[in-house]
């Protein structure tokens, strides 16, 4: 934990200038935890956070995992390491329990090797087809019902998936490590499929959400293989555990708070502030993108404008799914222009087999709250011209989807100052 803990916040000291406290660590209210992305601008702080993490998350779990089975615990009890508060009280239970009086085999280890079952494709099939149920099941109430895309979602979730489905595969006979991981991800694409077939789900976000459900999905199948091996669990546990999943996510929003992030780009421009200045405040139709991903259905600018000028005016900048209505509340020629976003269009078309597919997360779950763009003068009649967006990502965890709302948010701001570049270096350019 210190070791984790001390790079992480020298990486943020050294990227940001900023400090981040020990509370915001040791705090089980998400909301503390959240609160350390706060103003971020760099989505490698993001990256960083979430890989790095994911060595020690395995060590706790693990070693929870070792400890509940030495103490006579059902190893489904580990799986608590992942959830804010009660991870405490468990490490702290497992570290003053004394061990069980170690039976015949030990317990502690693999029992030998069985011959290979005739079964081992059906018990695949069933754990698969049990994996693919909670995770469908979950993703529906969650989304449908609660309305919540957090932790308990896009991390629990898929590791429960892969621990029922591994569980499930050798609990008869012991299967090798690799058939259980590939129970775990196969349910994790199987799930994708149906909620794509079932139009609750697009391509995009399915797609995003695919490396956190892999790995998380991969750690549940490890532990689901140990707890069958070892004789940790039982079917009515594994059972238990499953149906606490609905529970967990409609407490998780209680114990987090909403961070405000922000994006930064920049550019510099071969000409006065003056010049600039015209084409910040309004300009006209921009190419055709030329990045994938905006091709795929992601939101792009394609044209702004503005009726009256300075405080009270209203900016209109127009995106391939809608207008971003921005009231002006920085007026300050031709060096700073700041707006707040009074109402704002969805940020993607889902890519669907279906004509019309729409998501909850495309209302309201990633919300621009205001922008600004700063005229720098340079030295030899150049400019630096600086844009920024505050925006509130409402889905977890947000170390893990902010590097792709920054990479985003951050393409558009290219867009933008790219546009506004060639319009003020290009002579008689509207």
């Amino acid at each position: 934990m210190a070791l984790k803990i001390a790079v992480d916040a020298a990486l943020v000291r050294w990227l940001t200038g900023a400090s981040i406290g020990l509370w915001a660590y040791l705090s089980p209210v998400l909301a503390h935890r959240e609160a350390m992305f706060e103003g971020g601008s760099d989505e490698v702080i993001g990256l960083w956070m979430v890989v790095w993490a994911l060595p020690f998350a395995w060590v706790g779990l693990s070693m929870s995992l070792r400890r509940a089975l030495d103490a006579g615990l059902p190893g489904m009890v580990s799986l608590a390491f992942f959830l804010p508060g009660l991870n405490y009280l468990l490490m702290a239970l497992l570290s003053v329990l004394p061990s069980r009086s170690p039976g015949s085999d030990e317990r502690g280890h693999d029992p030998p090797a069985s011959p290979v079952s005739t079964d081992r494709l059906k018990t695949a099939m069933l754990g698969t087809g049990i994996g693919l149920g909670i995770g469908v099941a979950m993703t529906l109430v969650s989304t449908v019902v609660l309305g919540e895309y957090g932790s308990s979602l896009f991390v629990l979730t898929p590791v429960m998936m892969g621990a029922a489905g591994s569980f499930v595969h050798n609990r008869r006979r012991p299967r090798t490590l690799a058939s259980s991981l590939l129970v775990g991800w196969l349910s994790v694409l199987m799930v994708g499929g149906v909620l794509l077939l079932i139009a609750v789900e697009g391509v995009i976000c399915l797609a995003m959400a695919l490396p956190l459900a892999v790995i998380m999905a991969g750690f549940g199948a490890v532990v689901g293989r140990a707890l069958a091996l070892r004789g940790g669990g039982t079917a009515r546990q594994v059972a238990l555990a499953v149906a606490a999943l609905p529970l967990l996510g409609f407490m998780e929003p209680s114990a987090r708070g909403v961070p405000l992030l922000m994006a930064k780009s920049e550019i510099i421009i071969d000409a006065p502030p003056d010049a600039v200045w015209p084409n910040v405040v309004g300009f006209t139709e921009l190419p055709e993108p030329g990045r994938w991903f905006f091709e795929l259905g992601v939101a792009y600018p394609q044209r702004a404008r503005i009726e009256g000028a300075g405080v009270g005016a209203v900016r209109s900048c127009e995106f391939s799914t809608g207008p971003f209505v921005e009231p002006i509340t920085v007026w300050e020629a031709p060096h700073r222009l700041g707006f707040d976003v009074a109402s704002q269009p969805p940020p993607m078309t889902e890519l669907s087999p279906y004509r019309h597919v729409h998501p909850p997360h495309l209302d309201g779950y990633l919300r621009s709250r205001r922008g600004e763009f700063k005229l720098v003068a340079l030295p030899g009649g150049r400019t630096r011209l600086e844009g920024r967006t505050w925006y509130e990502l409402e889905v977890f965890p947000v170390a893990y989807w902010g590097v792709f709302s920054q990479a985003l948010i951050g393409a558009i701001h290219d867009r933008v100052l790219a546009h506004i570049k060639t319009l003020t270096e290009t002579p008689g350019a509207p």
